[in-house]
């Protein structure tokens, strides 16, 4: 008579083994929805005040009016031209950065691999500047030799760090290595030209939303409307190499191929940015650990990285905006003010793990 008893014991278990694992993956799925309606109403209430918020005050509904066609010639000025792209940008901008940054960090499983500390805003903060000061390229060429740059930064990185593969610790360290020598062109060329110019130059380095208009917006929207879809489709190699890429490849991953494509939708999204708003500091490199830790256990997080890079540089434009009367400050020096404490906390967190503390 026990072994029906004993079958039957053995079933129940495992039911109820089945419903904790469909319990704690429907309290994750819900805390993942909540976070993300949580963030981007963050988003909504940030984009509102930047738009109510300035030299002219204006109320809400006000602003909701202007939107929709109403309000009179003053308002609509200030807020169809000179805060609204502004305040977009701000979101796209954040937007690539964040995204960029939570695909470095997965693919190469390292705190530290952010395009702004591996030599892609580097490579295109040199081939921009050089275009600036020495050729007076603007506007679009700008842009593009800004994301040119980007890009074949990206590229030598890759190609310096290749043994049969790329592990991620030795493209991290390359890619500082590229950096600093890229770093080292930049102000070598402004240290050459002009002042007034070298101080242009420097204005944009410190990446600024300062005087951005439709003119930078629409480069992005394009840009982003297709990189996002090609980074969530190459996004499903993720989960796979975040196991290894023995564990990956013996699940049917292919390896090199999927981390490229990754890789290079990264740097693309960071060179786009870069062009439109300069190397604004940190936002990929806090973003991505900042949405990993509002959702443990969901794995990249992606677009709780993207929300969280867009939320990031919303407060930090509206900050650089009124932080000081009759200043505006370059939305890069606010963003570094949040980030900088944070790589000094994880080097010394790295330091003390190494050193056994």
């Amino acid at each position: 008579m026990s072994g029906p008893t004993t079958v039957s014991t053995e079933k129940d278990r495992l039911a109820d083994a089945v419903r904790q694992v469909s319990a704690v993956r429907g309290r994750g799925r819900r805390r993942s929805v909540t976070v993300a309606a949580a963030l981007s109403v963050a988003v909504v209430a940030v984009f509102g005040l930047s738009l109510s918020v300035g030299d002219m005050v204006m109320p809400i509904g006000k602003v909701v009016d202007t939107l929709l066609g109403g309000g009179d010639g003053g308002s609509q000025f200030v807020v169809l031209e000179l805060r609204l792209p502004r305040a977009l940008l701000a979101i796209l901008v954040g937007t690539a950065f964040g995204l960029s940054g939570g695909v470095f960090q997965t693919v190469l499983r390292n705190p530290l691999a952010s395009p702004d500390l591996i030599g892609i805003s580097a490579g295109a903060s040199a081939v921009a500047v050089t275009g600036a000061l020495l050729f007076q390229i603007s506007g679009l060429a700008l842009s593009a030799s800004a994301l040119a740059g980007a890009v074949g930064a990206g590229a030598a990185i890759y190609l310096l760090a290749w043994r049969q593969g790329v592990a991620g610790q030795r493209l991290v360290l390359v890619g500082i290595g590229v950096g600093m020598g890229l770093s080292s062109i930049v102000w070598y060329v402004m240290a050459r030209s002009d002042v007034t110019d070298a101080q242009e130059a420097f204005r944009w380095l410190a990446g600024s939303l300062n005087g951005r208009s439709w003119g930078q917006f629409w480069p992005i929207l394009g840009a982003l409307a297709l990189l996002v879809p090609l980074t969530a489709l190459a996004a499903h190699a993720l989960r796979p190499l975040q196991l290894g890429d023995d564990a990956a490849a013996g699940l049917g991953t292919k390896v090199e191929p999927s981390r490229l494509a990754l890789l290079g939708c990264a740097t693309a999204l960071a060179g786009v940015a870069t062009a439109a708003a300069g190397p604004v500091a940190f936002v990929a490199f806090v973003a991505a650990p900042i949405a990993r830790r509002l959702v443990p256990g969901r794995g990249a997080a992606l677009p709780h990285a993207a929300l969280t890079g867009a939320l990031l540089v919303l407060v930090a434009d509206f900050a650089a905006q009124h932080m000081l009367p009759s200043v505006q400050l370059p939305v890069g020096v606010v963003t570094s003010i949040i980030g900088a404490p944070y790589l000094l906390f994880l080097l010394a967190r790295a330091n003390r793990v190494g050193s056994g503390g």
